[in-house]
């Protein structure tokens, strides 16, 4: 069995989605060959110097998964991508680029965080390819950790605002970003996050997009089995409002 999740947005509000997170790794990643971390596991992460105490405890929780003989993989997402080998290094996982091909079901699946495909909010995109420029990355990991948490905090603000104006084909994968990446890599399935609008979509021609859900009020993961792979969901009860 390999599982497969995203869009947790891990963060010290909400000890629901932490709890929801570790009682999964317990009850099913421990008992998998391997779990892949599509994405957003961290709802933000300024960089491996300055990781809280919080985020070294779910690296801990990760290594003793690890150490039962369960392979993590774990990619960027638009939220944690500054996540570097130090933390990989802690949580005994590897960092998996996006995109990248896995051997799942008996067949070659496209594994993605997803943002990369959603080609039709072109300032959004405009903001990916300046922020995943290498130059970038370099400057942004080597400024003061006071810049780079107001930087953070001020770009999940606009993000939010940003999105609540859009409509929901803008924020979503552009169908024409799907066929041609699936056909640059010669897939029949591709799996990705970001969108946070879980499904199992049939493209025809034995091909299918599976989106992984976002962990609000529930978890989403993907089983996959020799043959299948089955989306699935689970409840939690979320932490009330203040």
């Amino acid at each position: 069995m390999i599982l497969l999740i995203s869009d947790l947005h891990l963060h010290e509000e909400r000890p629901d989605i932490t709890g929801a997170f570790l009682a999964f790794l317990e009850q099913h990643a421990q008992h998998a060959q391997a779990l892949y971390i599509l994405g957003d596991f961290f709802e933000v992460w300024i960089g491996d110097d300055a990781i809280t105490p919080f985020q070294r405890s779910i690296a801990q929780a990760l290594s003793d998964i690890a150490a039962g003989g369960t392979q993590i993989y774990l990619m960027h997402g638009n939220r944690d991508f500054l996540i570097g080998q130090e933390f990989c290094k802690l949580a005994d996982c590897e960092l998996l680029a996006d995109p990248s091909i896995a051997q799942l079901a008996g067949e070659q699946v496209l594994l993605m965080h997803g943002d990369s495909l959603c080609t039709s909010d072109r300032s959004y995109i405009r903001l990916r390819r300046v922020l995943r420029n290498p130059v970038v990355l370099f400057i942004l990991r080597h400024l003061p950790l006071g810049t780079r948490q107001r930087l953070a905090g001020d770009l999940r603000k606009k993000s939010t605002n940003s999105t609540r104006m859009k409509t929901m084909d803008i924020t979503d994968v552009n169908p024409e970003a799907v066929s041609q990446v699936m056909s640059q890599h010669q897939v029949r399935t591709l799996i990705h996050g970001h969108t946070h609008r879980p499904a199992v979509h049939n493209l025809g021609g034995e091909k299918q997009r599976i989106v992984l859900g976002d962990w609000d009020t529930q978890g989403w993961f993907i089983e996959v089995s020799r043959h299948s792979f089955v989306l699935k969901s689970f409840p939690f009860e979320p932490t009330a409002s203040p």
